[in-house]
């Protein structure tokens, strides 16, 4: 994988998804990172090679589920797969993020196991 896109409003989430990423063995040569659904958004006019996406869904000035949608709106899922990373749980939560556009969906805390399984399922 040569770039993607973690985006997070926590700078210490952003850190703990890149440890988790390279504790799972995923190899990434180029991370960039946003704080929001519009500096993500942003991140994509100025990278457009990125190849996936991580994102929290609560987040301030634009959430993880309207970032969904506005990328979906640009890319579809195969040219750009999305995992949505939460602590708010359940099938409800987990059904709208997939509705809205996302490959897959993680919950917090991370493991580097939760992550490889999201990921697998975002690239098949």
């Amino acid at each position: 994988m040569n770039k993607i896109l973690i985006v997070d409003d926590s700078e210490t989430m952003r850190r703990i998804i890149m440890r988790v990423l390279r504790q799972a063995d995923f190899q990434v040569e180029t991370i960039l990172e946003a704080a929001n659904g519009v500096e993500g958004l942003q991140r994509l006019v100025s990278d457009p090679d990125i190849e996936l996406i991580l994102s929290d869904i609560s987040m301030p000035e634009m959430d993880g589920i309207e970032f969904v949608r506005a990328v979906r709106s640009q890319r579809d899922k195969l040219s750009l797969p999305m995992v949505m990373i939460s602590t708010e749980g359940g099938d409800v939560m987990l059904q709208h993020a997939l509705e809205s556009g996302a490959n897959g969906f993680v919950m917090k805390p991370l493991t580097p196991e939760s992550f490889r399984e999201a990921l697998e399922s975002a690239f098949h």
